[in-house]
């Protein structure tokens, strides 16, 4: 593909001015047009300048999915300012550590969340505090460091600021990674690696500009950023914001606006079709919907397919790879469509099956090894760790730490991450594949695997499970559910039934947090 030499804002304003009048983003009854949109981001973007943030200054949003963000994401930009955006559960050890990490002097945050704002701010080097509140024109809260984001908004210009970009070398995101493996690690993401990502996956999923996007996904978060927020205003396209993900309030909403395409997780769409007042929607209106951030368990592509007629397909990516890097063709058809498998590499990105030992031997079709792949999407590096940097980005590679497999046609298919692997004895085991057998079980809502030590074989793998509301059933017949499908070395040894598991913002099973337990 051929991609714009532009900074990322560009496509808003792009998209304002061919279609100044077409609804760009609805929340809770507002509207909000691109006309609208580009001049509100201008008025934020000139609203910075004014307060002495410079080209290269980290701007934080600490901001669920609210017409706040849209409009703070691109004015930051325009103001030749990075974003990094804060989980909103993210409470006061984790905000203290982003924001000293990013060095971020502004923060625009949500008025319920001030109070964690206000007691870590002087910590860091936050030297501006803007308060978006969801009731409008309430004020600030009583502080004299907040300001009120719509307030500051109405004092400044609607021009276009003239700030000068290098899309190639220039930062539009410090997105931090989830830290599910440690230390949360900011990716250095330039204008060039989202614009790529945003445009290729626009084409991936055929977007045009009559699609509505449903908005569910956190925006905060570097997959919801791309597939549910840059993407749609690439295309000129409507987004429904949603700032929380609730399924019953989701069936509506796609019936409401005509949703056509929705991005999620593989918990969203178990709850959507679990939700006992599925049947009493029109879901017909949409066309596509991507499952992401971690593997999509084929019972439930499969009931999802049946109940809405709408077609779901599994793709792949990563923070560091802004995100997206496969994705199954959406012209398919079930009866075509690999089951498990997340697709082809996206326009102009390469993929290769490296051995894991050492990385630097290509395997063939067929054979199992970490994923490795380069595109335009792939970061600069991480933020100020050049040792972690090299550990991932070799030779123009980046090395996902997944284990992964391509078929003879070109398709990937997605086994398990490194660092789940369970190793017992000699034999490698691998999580996942318990766990589509797991979901298979009818008393199964949520099931994680992991290894747990063993002195005799190193690791065995445990089962965490969360049961359907009302389901029974004993711990010896889920593991013979099981075991009874797998080769003996395979066999899950315990099972532990939990009334939830851990899951990140981006709707993963925190493995590592099981492990502890």
């Amino acid at each position: 593909m051929n991609y714009p030499h532009v900074p990322l804002q560009e496509l808003l304003h792009q998209s304002a001015e061919n279609f100044p009048e077409k609804i760009a983003v609805v929340y809770d009854g507002q509207k909000i047009t691109y006309g609208q949109l580009d001049a509100l981001s201008n008025q934020f973007a000139n609203a910075l300048l004014n307060m002495g943030v410079e080209k290269g200054d980290r701007v934080a949003l600490y901001l669920p999915n609210i017409p706040p963000f849209v409009i703070g994401f691109f004015g930051a930009l325009k103001a030749g300012a990075v974003v990094t955006a804060i989980s909103p559960l993210h409470r006061e050890r984790e905000v203290e550590y982003q924001l000293r990490d990013s060095g971020a002097q502004t923060i625009v945050a949500l008025d319920s969340l001030f109070p964690i704002v206000d007691k870590v701010w002087e910590k860091t080097q936050i030297k501006h505090v803007i308060i978006a509140d969801l009731e409008e024109n309430t004020g600030p809260p009583c502080s004299q460091i907040a300001i009120n984001f719509s307030q500051l908004l109405e004092n400044n210009s609607k021009t276009t600021p003239k700030i000068k970009c290098n899309p190639h070398e220039d930062l539009a995101a410090l997105q931090y990674t989830g830290g599910t493996t440690g230390t949360a690690k900011g990716a250095m993401l330039t204008h060039r690696n989202l614009v790529s990502n945003t445009l290729a996956f626009a084409a991936t999923i055929k977007g045009t500009s009559k699609d509505v996007f449903l908005t569910a996904l956190p925006l905060f978060h570097i997959y919801g950023l791309t597939t549910s927020m840059t993407v749609p205003i690439s295309l000129a396209a409507k987004m429904v914001l949603m700032p929380k993900f609730e399924p019953a309030k989701v069936l509506e909403t796609i019936q409401t606006h005509r949703v056509t395409v929705f991005c999620g997780v593989p918990t969203m769409y178990s709850a959507l079709i679990a939700n006992p007042e599925l049947g009493k929607y029109d879901l017909t209106s949409i066309r596509v919907c991507i499952s992401g951030a971690s593997s999509l368990p084929p019972l439930v592509q499969k009931k999802f397919i049946e109940v809405t007629r709408g077609f779901l397909a599994e793709g792949y990516g990563l923070t560091e790879a802004s995100p997206v890097t496969h994705c199954m063709p959406v012209d398919l058809s079930m009866r075509t469509m690999k089951v498990s498998s997340i697709g082809l590499p996206l326009p102009d990105t390469e993929a290769k099956i490296v051995d894991l030992e050492t990385g630097e031997k290509t395997l063939e079709a067929g054979e199992t090894g970490e994923l490795a792949v380069k595109g335009p999407q792939v970061m600069k590096g991480y933020w100020q760790r050049p040792e972690e940097t090299a550990l991932v980005l070799r030779g123009g590679w980046l090395f996902t730490g997944d284990i992964a497999r391509m078929d003879q046609d070109g398709y990937f298919y997605i086994t398990d991450r490194k660092k789940d692997l369970i190793k017992t004895k000699d034999y490698s085991v691998y999580p996942h594949e318990l766990e589509d057998i797991l979901y298979e079980h009818p008393a199964v809502k949520l099931c994680a695997v992991v290894g747990k030590p063993d002195p005799m074989a190193g690791e065995v793998p445990k089962a965490y499970i969360v049961l359907n509301d009302g389901a029974t059933v004993s711990k010896e017949k889920i593991m013979n559910f099981v075991n009874d499908k797998v080769a003996s070395y395979k066999a899950i040894r315990e099972v532990e039934f939990r009334m939830d598991l851990p899951i990140s913002s981006a709707g993963k099973v925190l493995k590592r947090q099981l492990k502890g337990t």
